[in-house]
């Protein structure tokens, strides 16, 4: 006989039933499809495919289309290795995406973006959500997410976009990244941002390596278990590609294996690059767990 263990978590989370922008999740029941959109030209997957304005609208328009929830527009990449680039520039490039798809689509717009000037000016184009992997540490960030009403993302990372860390260390890492998404949700309710408007990311390879992503993967249900929806952005990351040996370009399966373990532990909303594929893995894991009918089901006797 094996033993028995449960790989389902069901999370009691924070209002459930939201309204983001101009859509309404039941996150008991749901989980939402944010497809990437980057206006950089050194992304690490996308590597500029979609720098060009044009790009990138057709492919957030595209991914609608394939039926993404939600898209992500970031200007500026998290990594390190890159060029500094000025608030004007960031929103230079982020705006006239935002502006565009708003005119098209009702899907939630987000802005991944770290400075409270760019996070202002998305939300004026019409974004609905500030996607923050600095964790809201930035100077008037939780000012402009409350002064527009928007939603927040609140991602783990040790140093922020642009910011070396060498060698990250964790004693434990899921504890420790779960007590740093309390307190910063702590101080975003404190500082004027609902707490039904946040969402929390734990940041799988955000100052990781390929071992701490993993272990917040395997124990994904101690961050849902903080009640806040759980947001996870594995898409072909590199602990998935030094996993399995393969390049970016080869990651899909790992990915979607990641995300449906994610989702089983209690994520409720999931960043991807491929939609067509996260989308299927998705409706069928919420078919498995009895959340959604079958499309076409045949009642043979």
């Amino acid at each position: 006989m094996g033993r028995e263990a449960s790989s389902i978590f069901l999370p009691d989370l924070i209002a459930p039933v939201r309204r983001i922008g101009r859509r309404t999740f039941d996150f008991n029941r749901q989980v939402a499809i944010m497809a990437i959109v980057n206006r950089t030209p050194n992304s690490f997957h996308d590597r500029g495919r979609t720098f060009a304005l044009d790009q990138a609208v057709e492919a957030a328009l595209r991914a609608v289309e394939d039926g993404a929830d939600w898209l992500d527009v970031g200007g500026l990449a998290f990594r390190h290795d890159q060029d500094e680039i000025g608030v004007g520039e960031e929103i230079g490039r982020v705006v006239p995406v935002i502006e565009r798809i708003r005119a098209k689509t009702d899907a939630v717009i987000s802005v991944d973006t770290h400075r409270a000037e760019v996070a202002r000016a998305a939300f004026a184009a019409g974004a609905d959500v500030l996607n923050d992997t600095n964790g809201l540490r930035g100077p008037g960030v939780c000012v402009a997410v409350a002064e527009a009403g928007a939603h927040a993302v609140v991602t783990h990372s040790i140093g922020g976009p642009g910011k070396l860390v060498a060698r990250p260390a964790y004693g434990d890492v899921v504890a420790e990244v779960a007590e740093f998404l309390r307190d910063r949700a702590r101080f975003a309710v404190e500082n004027g941002i609902p707490a039904d408007h946040i969402v929390i990311d734990p940041g799988h390879d955000l100052n990781k390596n390929t071992y701490h992503s993993l272990e917040l993967t395997r124990r994904l249900g101690e961050i849902c278990a903080i009640g806040y929806p759980t947001l996870v952005a594995v898409s072909n990351k590199d602990f998935i590609g030094e996993t399995l040996d393969l390049p970016k370009d080869r990651r899909l399966e790992g990915t979607i294996a990641a995300n449906v373990a994610c989702v089983l532990q209690g994520a409720r909303i999931v960043r991807v690059h491929d939609v067509p594929g996260a989308v299927m893995a998705v409706r069928m894991t919420e078919a498995m767990l009895g959340w959604r009918e079958p499309a076409s089901p045949r009642h043979n006797l």
